[in-house]
């Protein structure tokens, strides 16, 4: 079990990806193995805010020109290469890693486990250009422990080939051989990241993971990254602008206006075109309609007792003439 530290991680990251490749790059991820302290269990497809953990680790190598998953084809969130060790299944990460590579073109690979329930994009492109800008053979992340997780990790394809070609020559295969073998050949830079070098090879683990997602801190974003893997699509989304159009519309028209409008909204966005801009520009408009509505109400609220209707700036369109003011007469 690799050790979990608390928020204020540095794999949790916002935003685009940091040093994303600009030739593209190809990613391997190794999605066999036995399982053992899982009591077999079938590790990949456990789920960890109501996403597999395969599906979390496929989010992640998004940028990816090609992603080989190698293991036993199953349903993914997104398209990927399958790819099987050959001789047949349980030869080990470097025979899976070779499985792997051989479907790979790019000259930068990143090299991921299956089970890694807080790794994101900008972890992966921090790698990557840590990768381009020095002139090592990889670089991988550490645990809080200092331990190498050289499956986490970004390398030169062309120096993997070579270094597995020269140990399968030495030992007549690659099958049984421990992943140290080969980082023990390599020239490494290492990068710190306690959470997302976080992975799960036992219950406890698995415990711990599902416990962060629930946390206050994490739980929106875990839930829409959720929504968007089920329903397959792929859209920045303007949280906290959403969240205000819908508070807004829950406390200036009622409660069941919120879910309703926001609803709408991506209704809307959608027949825009789609796109963050499209549901923004829809956003935008309801919330100022939700403005104009609390606007009427609380004019009516506040004119004395038996007196005529007294306009206010919210019941008169922006354009509006006196002449074509509703009331007007």
């Amino acid at each position: 079990m690799t050790a979990y530290e608390p928020p204020g991680e540095p794999g949790a990251g916002a935003g685009p990806a940091q040093g994303a490749d600009p030739a593209g790059y190809d990613a391997v991820v190794l999605a066999g193995g036995a399982a053992r302290r899982l009591g077999g269990t079938d590790k990949p497809g456990v789920r960890v805010g109501g996403r597999a953990l395969l599906d979390r680790v496929l989010a992640a190598c998004g940028g990816a020109r090609c992603t080989i998953v190698v293991a036993a084809p199953r349903p993914t969130a997104r398209p990927v290469t399958w790819a099987r060790e050959d001789p047949p299944p349980g030869g080990g990460p470097l025979a899976a890693l070779d499985a792997g590579l051989r479907h790979t073109t790019a000259e930068h690979v990143v090299v991921l486990s299956a089970d890694l329930p807080f790794l994101q994009e900008p972890t992966v492109g921090r790698l990557l250009g840590a990768l381009r800008a020095s002139a090592c053979d990889g670089v991988l992340l550490t645990d809080p422990g200092g331990r190498d997780q050289p499956l986490v990790a970004a390398y030169r394809a062309p120096r993997l080939r070579e270094e597995l070609a020269l140990l399968a020559g030495r030992h007549g295969a690659l099958t049984g051989l421990p992943l140290r073998r080969l980082t023990a050949e390599l020239n490494l830079t290492r990068i710190s990241d306690p959470v997302a070098s976080f992975d799960c090879d036992t219950w406890d683990d698995i415990a711990v993971a599902r416990a962060r997602i629930r946390e206050h801190g994490h739980v929106l974003d875990e839930w829409i990254s959720a929504v968007k893997d089920e329903l397959g699509i792929d859209l920045d989304v303007d949280t906290h602008g959403l969240l205000d159009l819908a508070r807004d519309a829950a406390h200036g028209v009622a409660r069941p206006a919120a879910p309703l409008t926001t609803f709408l909204v991506g209704y809307a966005a959608a027949r825009a075109g789609g796109g963050p801009e499209a549901v923004a520009e829809a956003a935008r408009k309801a919330a100022a309609l939700a403005v104009r509505w609390a606007q009427e109400s609380t004019s009516e609220e506040a004119r004395p007792s038996g007196s005529g209707p007294q306009p206010s700036q919210g019941d008169v369109a922006p354009d509006a003439t006196p002449d074509t003011r509703p009331d007007a007469g």
